[in-house]
């Protein structure tokens, strides 16, 4: 390929490829060899080729060209041949140009594109828009290598897709963001390779592409975006000029800025990603608050309907679920939208306190009652005259304290331990238990009628392991509450720890989600929760069952709920539910032993 050597008045070479037939010199914008160190604009020679020779023709011009101090109007080139235009040393070459970047030089820009590569990554710590950042990453690299049009392109539904361009004049590239159809681009993300064409217009492969002909580009380097592997995009950059045609050492230092780049890139696409995970799951926590609680699947949903169609009633409500599945939430809730939501709302624990003192606390006790009750005390039952009592663990309540119990849900008076006299009180009584209540009440532990007293109405809460995407939007809750709380820059969670998080089996429930989520966010030291944050392992996580033994747990569950819907009464169960008594009993001798065991 022919090209011309310039030497400049102070010392600097630059080598320029001759493609065109007719190829012009000069300053300005409409030359093809633009000698910018020339005293005024104009062209000042063209160097024409035909089949047999390449022609110097000099037409009118104030600019001197001469060959050996002569002024030449038209001069055949021969191979090393020279001359001068204005003060520019122009020699003529019709082999390949050798590389004339000297080591200092080469050194110079490689630290440069290092150094334009710390101020982007600077750049993309404050950055929080994708957009505004890839916009900033093409202009960064379409400065380094001096290039006049540039693009990012993405794979979106594995199409290549323009992101953004350079320069970004609307009227032109706007109809070009999108889907881009471009050889060069395909092949640099098919083969994972960059490619540097000096001669675009002469190139036998891609002298065709589309970017070439639309553009009218001679220059052309395209890099793939890599990130572990995968290529999931391209950076694109063309000239239109001859004096700007890239080379090796170019294309080297763009390679080096987009591999770079690629992290720097991935990671911002990442969050990205993550930033919209977490507005769709604030808005489903938006769509699945019901009140102070967090619920959008099915088993909480026939939760929250029981509790609009009974809050405003005054039945006593028995709430049986799981250690920490929020039975004291759903008590909150229906006195809070109850007639009764300007009184109190008293929390007991029946399995808390020791026998010795349950009564006292409860029912209240009079001076002298016992030893050490020095003053009259009140109880919690007193405490919650004009509002609700929420019993927890009432299963666990002593039988001589159940009578007690009884007679205040029948008669609406309690007696203080020691006293005589009763006082009359106006509460509601909701009660709450992890245990078969009714199980309890066959094996005479517990008073069958107070047993139907505080069963008026029965809610149950599903545990966390089967209320599905519920955990993320829980657990996307509980981070920014307590990011929020510790002042922690977290923005989410890793792909891997959400996954962790639906596949564990969470025994402590709700209450387990919230500490693990708490403890995570005081141990992570970056900006995404991770599984090692969680501290959740492996094993920990639930396994799929075979479909067999699904199908048997999914059967003795609903045969356990048909037997508490009619009160364990075996033969109207197995009526219901369309099968032989014998089956009931085969469940029943099943369950016995798998008790005993």
């Amino acid at each position: 390929m022919p090209y011309l050597l310039l030497t400049e008045a102070n010392g600097s070479k630059t080598t320029i490829g001759i493609f065109k037939r007719l190829t012009s010199l000069g300053r300005g914008d409409k030359v093809d060899i633009n000698l910018t160190s020339a005293g005024f604009d104009g062209v000042f020679a063209y160097i024409s080729q035909s089949a047999k020779a390449f022609t110097l023709v000099v037409p009118k011009s104030p600019a001197t060209v001469s060959i050996n101090n002569l002024s030449v109007a038209q001069h055949e080139l021969h191979d090393h041949d020279k001359f001068l235009i204005e003060n520019i040393s122009c020699q003529f070459f019709l082999g390949d140009p050798p590389p004339i970047t000297n080591d200092i030089e080469k050194e110079a820009s490689v630290v440069l594109a290092y150094k334009r590569m710390l101020d982007f990554s600077k750049t993309l710590a404050k950055e929080k828009d994708i957009g505004a950042l890839l916009k900033k990453l093409l202009q960064e690299i379409t400065q380094l290598t001096g290039a006049e049009h540039g693009f990012l392109v993405l794979i979106e539904d594995g199409k290549p897709t323009v992101k953004v361009s350079e320069p970004n004049n609307e009227d032109e590239h706007s109809a070009l963001i999108g889907p881009m159809s471009d050889s060069i681009v395909k092949s640099v993300i098919e083969k994972k390779e960059p490619v540097v064409l000096s001669n675009a217009l002469n190139d036998q492969e891609f002298s065709s592409s589309l970017s070439v002909i639309n553009y009218r580009l001679t220059s052309v380097m395209c890099t793939p975006l890599t990130y572990q592997g995968h290529t999931f995009g391209a950076i694109y950059v063309g000239n239109n000029s001859f004096v700007n045609a890239f080379d090796r050492h170019s294309l080297e230092l763009m390679t080096i800025f987009s591999s770079q780049a690629a992290l720097l890139v991935q990671n911002a696409l990442h969050i990205n990603a993550l930033k919209k995970r977490t507005k769709k799951l604030m808005e489903s926590l938006e769509l699945t608050k019901f009140g102070g609680m967090i619920g959008g699947c099915h088993g909480m949903q026939a939760v929250f309907q029981q509790v609009e169609k009974i809050a405003s009633t005054d039945i006593s409500i028995l709430i049986v679920g799981e250690p920490g599945t929020g039975k004291e939430l759903i008590a909150r809730e229906i006195h809070h939208r109850s007639a009764r939501n300007a009184g109190p709302f008293v929390v007991f624990s029946c399995g808390a306190i020791s026998e010795q003192f349950l009564e006292s606390e409860l029912f209240g006790a009079v001076r002298g009652a016992f030893l050490g009750a020095t003053q009259t005390r009140t109880g919690k039952v007193h405490a919650a005259h004009g509002g609700s009592l929420f019993l927890d663990e009432i299963s666990e309540l002593p039988e001589h304290l159940q009578i007690k119990l009884l007679r205040v849900i029948q008669e609406g008076h309690v007696t203080k331990l020691g006293d005589q006299r009763s006082e009359a009180v106006d509460l509601r009584i909701m009660a709450a238990t992890t245990r078969d209540l009714l199980n309890v009440v066959q094996q005479e532990q517990f008073r069958e009628d107070l047993y139907y007293r505080l069963n008026q109405m029965e809610i149950k809460v599903p545990p966390l392991k089967e209320r599905g995407n519920d955990i993320l939007v829980m657990a996307n809750f509980f981070w920014q509450k307590y990011a929020k709380i510790y002042g922690k820059d977290v923005i989410g969670m890793e792909e891997e720890a959400q996954n962790a998080l639906l596949n564990y089996d969470w025994p402590g429930n709700v209450r387990e989600l919230e500490n693990r989520i708490r403890r995570a966010i005081v141990m992570c030291d970056h900006q995404r929760i991770t599984v090692t944050d969680l501290d959740i392992v492996a094993n920990a996580s639930s396994k799929i069952l075979p479909l067999a033994s699904a199908l048997e747990k999914y059967r003795s569950r609903y045969i356990n709920e048909a037997l508490e819907r009619n009160a364990g009464n075996r033969t109207k169960t197995a009526s219901e539910l369309g099968v032989d008594p014998r089956t009931i009993f085969r469940h029943l001798e099943t369950k016995k032993k798998d008790a005993e065991v």
